[in-house]
């Protein structure tokens, strides 16, 4: 569903992260029934809501139903899913809960927040394990029917939470939520089971009659995914429609709140996820490029849904497999590379390791490539339904021999329809792999994206080498000029045979050769290749120009470190930052940009991979900051941590490396 939003201009320097709530605003959500009891309305800027219980209660649904019922009134949005590592953990226990926040605002936000106003917990589980991300203050509805002696002890409380006094500096509202809609559903001809799983629906209900969230549009959705389900259909609705009465009629719930639209650039809008934009980049790719596009991939959390999504899409010239293993996969996306498609494989870590042998076929080749890996915690499967950002050495340098390609990096979800784009564009142009690294938190987090004009798009259609002239041979590692890129001959195309294969090439034939110069010269020029692919100069933002510290970032970085620097500016200190896309090759000016800061911070979830880079390539004492917990940063950690850089003060990680490394 798209939206149009009035013209203006994105609100700039205001809070994004946890602050005092309020602010004037206009809601344009379903008004209150004239019949019901008076309730009071206060308007506030923003809010941040996490709804979290077991795998089976789904939070998933409701947090994204929450979010579509937030896009359609015009509110910034960005979501953080939290999903557990195992497939089916045990009920009620601390590894199986599964959690979706929510941030939406009347103004730009860049993070999904650090700490909730508001926790649906489902279970105990759900409250243990989130109960000390809560600033004191905050609203917590709990789902008392779950409070048994059984599952309490399952997760280690010795007395109830909700009695013992433990959570009093909150605002606690206890709802039975299963037995309510149990109750609720009585009268119709839905099993006791159904019911009660539907309580999700009386917690979505019920959050939104508290902000003030549409109606209409969760009843159209409720009817068309269990379409198939006339019972499911009716039961989910009726819990709905129970927990939106019941805020409306309970004394507990004396407040309804309102958050007016944000000021947003005119324009259509969706709401949408990291993979869902790469997957709709590429499309665009594929209609700009006017080639088929084949996907080769192996299903893997978290990048699958970027091939559930690109299959859909077969009549733009579309063609995905879902192969045996890793290696089948990148080999026939190379395989249509080189018959002529625009050839792509995604997956997360451990398949990109798999993929290295072939990755590097493709460089020798030299075939165009997209390689989208979405970034999971590892070694190994490691916490495969965490984020971290750990494959940039992998990207860079994880391939056998001089095997040098692009890499680029979103920074947001809605970013990476133009991250998909550019990585297509890079690799047509230059016949060349290109590594596109997402992460598990931009794939699987959402945010409003602004529909864009297809003609504005960039022109991504190739020329084919033809049939040499009569009398000559067709040369095959004959280089364009200007991108050193050697020409994409379809097989089958009279007069452009050639040999294909690992083997190390001749200049310009292409023939086998094992001369030691001519294998320096091809190692050289597929280097320079790479590193003579132009690309915008990184841009810094530093408003007042006075700052003398420099925050550089990738990837999905982006948002805690522009909502900590947004939040140091708004205190008065001077600070600066900057956000690289593009890892290989780097921006030109990155350089002088770096030489004009007295110090430079890089925060990286890994241990310091790009502060590795920076450091050997330009000579600067980048000080790293890291953390490995499969998290992202939040804005109040790096507001802490930058304003003692800014005050002299530098983090305890860069204090560790200076001892340890002399």
């Amino acid at each position: 569903m798209t939206e149009q939003k009035e013209s203006g201009q994105l609100t700039p320097g205001l809070r994004d992260e946890p602050g005092p709530l309020g602010g004037p605003g206009q809601s344009a959500a379903t008004p209150l029934d004239p019949d019901g009891p008076a309730k009071r309305v206060e308007r506030l800027d923003r809010v941040i809501i996490r709804f979290a219980g077991d795998s089976g209660d789904g939070m998933q649904l409701t947090g994204d139903r929450f979010t579509s019922e937030t896009a359609q009134l015009g509110n910034d949005i960005s979501t953080l899913p939290n999903f557990p590592a195992e497939i089916r953990a045990p009920a009620g226990t601390l590894p199986g809960v599964s959690s979706f926040q929510v941030h939406f605002a009347d103004y730009d936000i860049l993070t999904p927040g650090d700490s909730p106003n508001v926790l649906v917990a489902m279970n105990p589980a759900a409250l243990k394990a989130n109960v000390g991300d809560l600033p004191a203050g905050a609203t917590v509805i709990v789902n008392t029917d779950e409070f048994t002696p059984r599952n309490l002890k399952k997760v280690g409380y010795a007395a109830n939470p909700l009695e013992d006094g433990s959570l009093d500096a909150y605002a606690v509202h206890p709802v039975a939520l299963a037995s309510m809609t149990i109750g609720a559903l009585a009268v119709h001809e839905v099993s006791k089971k159904d019911a009660e799983r539907a309580k999700n629906m009386f917690a979505l209900g019920l959050l939104s009659w508290m902000y003030s969230r549409p109606y209409d549009s969760t009843m159209r959705f409720l009817e068309k995914k269990f379409a198939k389900r006339p019972d499911l259909v009716t039961a989910n609705v009726a819990a709905f429609k129970a927990g939106w009465n019941y805020g409306e009629t309970a004394e507990a719930f004396a407040v309804r709140y309102e958050i007016a639209p944000a000021t947003m650039p005119a324009g259509d809008y969706r709401n949408i996820t990291g993979n869902g934009a790469l997957a709709l980049g590429l499309v665009a790719a594929t209609v700009r490029s006017g080639l088929p596009m084949f996907l080769g991939a192996y299903p893997i959390t978290p990048a699958s849904d970027i091939l559930h999504e690109l299959s859909k899409h077969k009549r733009f010239g579309i063609v995905t497999m879902q192969a045996e293993d890793e290696i089948a996969a990148v080999g026939a996306a190379v395989g249509a590379s080189y018959g002529g498609s625009l050839g792509v494989t995604t997956t997360s870590g451990p398949g990109v390791a798999l993929k290295g042998e072939t990755i590097s076929l493709a460089i020798m080749l030299e075939l165009p490539l997209v390689v989208i890996d979405v970034q999971r915690a590892g070694p190994s499967t490691g916490l495969p339904t965490k984020t971290e950002q750990a494959d940039l050495n992998m990207a860079l340098f994880g391939r056998h021999g001089e095997a040098p390609l692009a890499v680029i990096a979103p920074r947001s979800p809605a970013d990476c329809f133009d991250a998909a784009i550019e990585a297509a564009r890079i690799a047509l142009t230059y016949r060349t792999p290109v590594m596109l690294l997402s992460d598990n938190y931009v794939a699987n987090g959402s945010e409003p994206w602004r529909l864009p004009d297809v003609a504005d798009l960039p022109d991504l259609r190739v020329d084919f080498a033809t049939g040499p002239n009569e009398g000559e041979k067709f040369l095959p590692y004959l280089r364009d000029p200007q991108t050193l890129a050697r020409p994409w001959a379809v097989p089958g195309t009279p007069g452009l045979e050639h040999r294909i294969g690992g083997l190390e090439k001749a200049d310009r034939t292409g023939d086998i050769s094992y001369d030691p110069a001519n294998h320096d010269h091809m190692v050289r020029i597929r280097a320079a290749r790479i590193a003579a692919i132009p690309v915008p100069d990184v841009e810094v933002e530093d408003p007042a120009g006075a700052a003398r510290v420099l925050v550089l970032g990738w990837g999905s970085t982006y948002g805690p470190i522009g909502a900590a620097c947004r939040t140091l500016r708004q205190r008065g200190l001077d600070i600066a930052q900057a956000h690289l896309r593009h890892l290989s090759p780097l921006p030109a000016n990155l350089g002088d940009v770096l030489a004009g800061y007295e110090r430079v911070v890089i925060p990286e979830m890994n241990l310091g991979q790009l502060a590795h880079v920076i450091r050997a390539r330009y000579l600067v004492d980048a000080i790293p900051y890291n953390q490995v917990r499969g998290l992202p940063f939040t804005a109040a950690e790096l507001e802490s941590m930058l304003t003692g850089v800014v005050s002299g003060v530098l983090p305890e990680t860069y204090r560790e490396e200076v001892v340890n490394n002399g």
